[in-house]
């Protein structure tokens, strides 16, 4: 077997932190022959509280003092250099992420580009102006409506917590903390841990003042509450360390892990979860006829097999209008045959033991259902499509392209089952007229819905978006005020006041 190592994490250049002063741990990955050994730095208390310290002078003396438009110029000549298939680290990508996540490498490299074409210059603008009315306040204190001043002030020090289920899901929250001008260090998912200390690398490199601005790390088990690890893994006494100075934690993963992070947390650290949600399609009536259905079909698909349902946004049931000319049972068919062909050109991971084990329980309940739910295709095809032409709950499938289809009379009917769901709800895919979009964008928002897209974009979210129904920037911010009083009470001790 070859065998490939790679150092991941990213440690700023100081004394306690150099390569030698640092304990490694090894995460291995096989895949296709390969045996890829990835080395991660696991730091002890004193050396995170260095790591802290140092970060925090950093930003002080770099990134703070950048405007926003140099900050995001850095991030866009970062991301130009990843959308170049020729550049080293786009080619790294490439190689090990699919490596290590178990993914089709053309599905990875395609999700790759589609993902990174959201953060240049233009998207990142836009991403900041749909949180700041005036973005120049993250720059300085600009005029408040009411009257006085208003400044916005990034965190003190910002901890990024990621989940591995999808590849480069760090790059959002690292640009976010960017962006607010925050320092940084982020602690790696043992199920990719390669791509933030990459892009942590590129951007000291295409802007070095930012190299000490922020750091990557790693560490597993109770400490880190990484889910993937289990209870006893390996901690070193930096996570305490750096749950003690972080005053701003965005984390990603489960509920359990992220409801056990909270808890290491002092009270006074703002906390910002992402963790589990749900997402379903709705088609109507007007989208399924015999021209427009089979394309719906092939996009519903695309969204399936995307990361094999793996982020929060992917879709678990599609709610379909009976009445059309292509009926609810014949778009399940259609769904069914774009998977088919979708395995043959983006081959599903295999799957480890326990996850083949939940797809075979998730298809056993469907056969057991009765004349409820029926399971189109083969039972051994690595993709499964239950139907129902009755009502049933919004409900997770088993994930690796597991999908219910459910007749409906009215896409109406869905919304109250969809309501029981209102914490675990995100995206909503539909295909419908431009007057039912609305009004069920209406009723599904009521419901807790915060995400409408259209099907085939479910998995490829805008740049901006607002996750989970929240601010990407405002929330990771304490706004200043300089109010009236104080303006009119400085007003005589100025020179001219004489």
């Amino acid at each position: 077997m070859n065998i490939e190592r790679i150092t991941a994490g990213y440690l700023p250049e100081l004394p306690g932190l150099r390569e030698d002063e640092v304990q490694w741990h090894v995460l291995p990955f096989e895949r296709g022959g390969v045996r890829l050994e990835v080395s991660v730095p696991l730091l002890t208390g004193p050396q995170m509280h260095a790591l802290a310290a140092h970060v925090r002078r950093a930003a002080d003396r770099h990134l703070r003092a950048m405007p926003v438009a140099e900050i995001i110029d850095a991030i866009d000549r970062a991301i130009a250099r990843l959308l170049d298939r020729s550049d080293p680290y786009r080619r790294q990508a490439e190689a090990w992420l699919p490596v290590v996540s178990g993914y089709d490498a053309d599905m990875v490299r395609l999700g790759l580009t589609g993902f990174f074409k959201t953060f240049r210059a233009a998207q990142l603008r836009r991403f900041v102006a749909e949180d700041f009315a005036n973005p120049a306040v993250l720059d300085g204190f600009q005029p408040a409506p009411k009257g006085g001043a208003v400044r916005a002030f990034g965190p003190d020090l910002l901890m990024h917590s990621w989940a591995g289920n999808v590849p480069a899901l760090s790059l959002w929250s690292l640009v976010c903390g960017l962006l607010v001008k925050a320092p940084a260090i982020g602690k790696l998912a043992s199920a990719e841990p390669l791509f933030a200390g990459w892009f942590a690398r590129l951007l000291a490199e295409v802007h070095p003042p930012l190299a000490d601005c922020l750091a990557v790390v790693w560490w597993s088990g109770a400490g880190g509450v990484d889910g993937a690890d289990g209870a006893d893994g390996v901690d070193g006494g930096g996570a305490a360390a750096l749950h003690a100075e972080a005053d701003t934690v965005l984390a990603y993963g489960g509920n359990q892990t992220l409801q056990a992070l909270r808890q290491r947390l002092p009270v006074t650290t703002r906390f910002l979860p992402h963790g589990h949600k749900l997402g379903f399609g709705m088609v109507g009536a007007q989208a399924l006829d015999t021209l427009k259905a089979p394309a719906v079909a092939r996009l519903a698909a695309w969204d399936v097999m995307r990361y094999d349902q793996q982020g929060c946004y992917s879709p678990h049931v599609f709610y379909v209008e009976r009445g059309a000319p292509v009926s609810a049972r014949a778009f399940a068919d259609y769904l069914a045959a774009e998977l088919a062909n979708l395995q043959r050109r983006f081959a599903r991971r295999p799957l480890e033991l326990e996850e083949g084990a939940a797809v075979a329980r998730w298809q056993q309940s469907v056969e057991w259902s009765g004349d409820a739910q029926q399971l189109l295709g083969p039972v051994d095809a690595p993709w499964s499509v239950a139907y129902s032409d009755s009502l049933q709950p919004l409900a997770p499938t088993a994930l690796y392209r597991t999908i219910a289809v459910v007749g409906v009379d009215r896409l109406d009917d869905a919304v109250p089952v969809v309501a029981e769901q209102r914490e675990y709800l995100q995206t909503a895919g539909i295909a419908a007229s431009p007057e039912q979009l609305y009004r069920l964008a209406g009723l599904l928002g009521a419901a807790g819905v915060t995400r409408i897209s259209a099907i085939g974009s479910m998995s490829m979210p805008e740049a901006g978006w607002h996750h989970d129904g929240r601010f990407n920037l405002l929330d990771l911010v304490r706004m200043t005020e300089i109010e009236q009083s104080a303006e009119a009470a400085a007003q005589p001790f100025a020179p001219y006041a004489d």
